[in-house]
C-alpha cells in the first residue's frame, strides 16, 4: 500500500478506456461530470455523452430507454441521489427488465466528508443488494475500481458499483485480476477471519498486522463483490476460524455484515461481529475524524477480533 487515489478517478479513466474499445457504450451525468470524473469521458466521446441535469429520475429512465437499443450505459450521480431519490426508476425501469445500464455513483459513505448527512449515503448497498437481478459491487481501491468498472460492460443486466470522493490507498495494481463474484484472501490466518469491502480493506489489513504482534492470526478476505456474494470463500474461512468480523463504510443494516450473517446463520454459524455505522445518520466532518468517530478504523477491527478470540 503506497500511493493513494480515489476510486472514483478509476471511473473517468476506465470509460475513455471502454469507449475506444466499445463503440455501443454510452455515459450519462446528473449535472456532477466533475466531480464524478465523466467529464473524461465527455471531452473524449462527447456525441456520446448525455448530462441530465439535476434529474437522476430522468437520468435513469433515459439510459433505461438506451438500453433497450443496444447501447451499454454507464450513470453518473452521488451515491445518495443515484440510489436514494432513482430507486424507483433504477428498480422498475432498469431492474424489472433486466436492462444493460451500469450504475457507478461516487462520494458514497460517510468519507464524503463535510457535506454531512444529506449527502453521506450508509444505505445505497442495502437499497441496491435488495432489488432482484442487481449487481453489487465496492472496490477496495482505485485498480480494482477501475477493473471493475470495465468487467461491467460484459456482465448481462445491471450494476451497482460503489466508489468513493477521498483518495484511498493502493492495495493492488494494475495486474489485478478482478472476477466479478469472487473473494480475495488477502492474509493468511488461523484464529479469526475478516470479511472487508470498500475502503475498510485497508483497515482489516492494518488491524492484521496490529493483532500479529498480539499472537492473533487474523484471516483478511476482500468481498468487493456483496452480490452475488462469493459463498464458497466465506464458509470456508469461517470453517477454518470460527470466528468472523465484518467490516465496511455503511450502516450494519443490510450491507455486507448482513449478508455474510444471513449466508452463515443457514451454513455455518459462528459468532459475528459487525463493525459498520450503527443506525445512525452520517456528520460533517474530516474523513479521518469521521472514521474515527463511528468506529471504523483499524483499532476498531481488532478489538472486535479480541472480543471473538477471547470467547
Amino acid at each position: 500500500m503506497s500511493e493513494k487515489r480515489a476510486t472514483r478517478e478509476a471511473y473517468g479513466e476506465a470509460l475513455v478506456e471502454l469507449g475506444h474499445e466499445y463503440p455501443n457504450i454510452v455515459v450519462l451525468e446528473a449535472d456532477l461530470a466533475k466531480s464524478t470524473t465523466t467529464v473524461k469521458f465527455k471531452k473524449e466521446f462527447p456525441e456520446r455523452f448525455f448530462d441530465c441535469g439535476v434529474a437522476e429520475q430522468n437520468m435513469m429512465a433515459i439510459a433505461a430507454g438506451l438500453a433497450t437499443t443496444s447501447k451499454i450505459c454507464y450513470t453518473g450521480s452521488f451515491a445518495m441521489f443515484a440510489t436514494g431519490r432513482a430507486f424507483e426508476q433504477v428498480r422498475n425501469t432498469i431492474s424489472y427488465p433486466k436492462l444493460n445500464v451500469n450504475i457507478c455513483p461516487t462520494h458514497a459513505g460517510i468519507t464524503v466528508g463535510a457535506d454531512g448527512a444529506s449527502h453521506q449515503t450508509v444505505e445505497d448497498i442495502a437499497l441496491m443488494r435488495v432489488i432482484p437481478g442487481m449487481t453489487v459491487i465496492v472496490p477496495a481501491d482505485f485498480y480494482e475500481a477501475k477493473k471493475a468498472i470495465k468487467a461491467a460492460a460484459e456482465i448481462d443486466g445491471p450494476v451497482f458499483i460503489r466508489l468513493g470522493r477521498a483518495a484511498v490507498s493502493t492495495i493492488f495494481d494494475d495486474s489485478y485480476n478482478f472476477v466479478p463474484g469472487r473473494a480475495i484472501r488477502l492474509r493468511e490466518g488461523q484464529n479469526v477471519s475478516i470479511l472487508a469491502t470498500g475502503i475498510m480493506v485497508e483497515a482489516g489489513l492494518k488491524s492484521s498486522e496490529e493483532l500479529a504482534r498480539q499472537g492473533i492470526k487474523a484471516e483478511v478476505i476482500n468481498v468487493s463483490t456483496i452480490k452475488p456474494l462469493d459463498e464458497k470463500t466465506i464458509i470456508a474461512s469461517a470453517e477454518k476460524t470460527g470466528k468472523v468480523v465484518v467490516a465496511e463504510e455503511h450502516s450494519v443494516i443490510g450491507g455486507l455484515g448482513s449478508a455474510v450473517a444471513e449466508l452463515l446463520c443457514e451454513k455455518h454459524p459462528v459468532p459475528i461481529i459487525k463493525v459498520g455505522i450503527k443506525d445512525q445518520f452520517g456528520r460533517s466532518g474530516e474523513p479521518a475524524e469521521l472514521l474515527k468517530y463511528y468506529g471504523l478504523t483499524s483499532e476498531d477491527i481488532s478489538q472486535a477480533a479480541r472480543k471473538l478470540t477471547a470467547l
